[in-house]
């Protein structure tokens, strides 16, 4: 049975003693803490590190990033994946420049109406940085606060997101930003999705499904989400100078980022040769084959090399296109698929 006073205690002691090393551990900057949290979201932490580190060496102050371009801020980010945190992060950052002095809102009613603040992010940076009474309520504290009371709830609905944030309340009117992330450490390293460590666990004995034998069966998540599958056809074209076709993307997935002109199959010859002004012949057969995940989509992408060599001065360009000098790759944010193509594209070279 959960005993709050020495349930905060018990987990409190063990996090002193077993928190993992970070580096936004080591500081109370919330311009570094807001930083990790935007990074850490649906990426692991060993993932993380690397990145926060150049990131923060690149950027070590909002004025700082508030004044960079967006596709060097991409650039920085890419890899990370989910690239609409990395501009909404940035959009925020510019505003803190620009309306609160460079410093970042510590009034939680100011800092959630920011872009892309939701009400986790708000909840950890306020609690982490400021102290504020607020529970954060992630995957972690869901799974950990489900098996802790035996709590059958659907998780994926808002109303137990509440219910739990309003449990857990009492918790945090002190020593908030180290309860929070003591419950996250807990989800993290002991109370795990699969085979928890129970034996280990510090607060085992406030634990109810411990001791009705449910933990294997929390925390309950009833939505299934269908995962779509695109199919996509993209092409590799080259002029007489040996450069490569590239697009910058306008659609809201991936915004900002650079691919070789890429359509849905049902319309993609249609919109190349409307592209390239020609009836242009595609092989029969793609050169390879990739799949691009996101959460809830799936790209199954041909690739396909055109072998008509298409002069540069054939058609004008308009701004969201260019062409690509391999040895310029480095200078435009690609997506992980585009990566692989750019390898194949290299070493095809290096054959020659």
């Amino acid at each position: 049975m959960l005993q709050p006073d020495t349930f905060k205690d018990d987990i409190l002691n063990w996090f002193k003693i077993n928190q993992r090393e970070m580096p936004w551990r080591e500081t109370t900057n919330p311009y570094y803490i807001w930083i990790s949290e935007v990074m850490l979201q649906q990426t692991q932490v060993k993932t993380v590190i690397d990145y926060y580190h150049r990131f923060t060496e690149r950027f070590p102050t909002i004025e700082d990033l508030s004044m960079a371009e967006q596709d060097e801020v991409l650039k920085y980010w890419e890899g990370l994946g989910y690239y609409s945190r990395a501009r909404n992060f940035h959009t925020a950052i510019q505003e803190v420049a620009e309306s609160y002095h460079g410093k970042v809102p510590d009034n939680p009613e100011v800092f959630e109406k920011l872009k892309g603040v939701g009400p986790y992010t708000k909840a950890a940076v306020m609690s982490i940085a400021f102290d504020l009474p607020l529970p954060t309520v992630d995957g972690n504290v869901f799974r950990v606060w489900s098996r802790l009371n035996n709590d059958f709830s659907d998780t994926a609905k808002q109303s137990t997101r509440k219910a739990f944030e309003n449990e857990l309340m009492p918790y945090v009117e002190t020593e908030a930003g180290q309860f929070n992330q003591a419950m996250m450490e807990l989800g993290a390293l002991i109370c795990t999705p699969k085979s928890p460590l129970c034996l280990l666990c510090p607060v085992q004995s406030h634990c109810e499904a411990f001791q009705e034998g449910t933990v294997e069966k929390l925390p309950v998540k009833i939505k299934k989400v269908k995962k779509k599958t695109v199919h996509q056809d993209c092409f590799i074209i080259q002029n007489e100078k040996g450069e490569y076709l590239i697009e910058q993307r306008q659609a809201k997935l991936l915004n900002g980022m650079w691919e070789f002109p890429m359509y849905e199959q049902e319309e993609s010859e249609q919109k190349l040769n409307a592209l390239l002004d020609e009836n242009i012949e595609v092989p029969d057969k793609p050169i390879f084959q990739l799949k691009h995940q996101f959460t809830h989509l799936t790209w199954n992408i041909k690739v396909y090399e055109i072998k008509e060599e298409i002069s540069s001065d054939h058609f004008t360009l308009n701004s969201q296109f260019r062409w690509l000098k391999l040895s310029e790759r480095n200078q435009f944010n690609f997506p992980a698929s585009m990566h692989k193509i750019l390898d194949y594209l290299e070493k095809e070279n290096n054959k020659d």
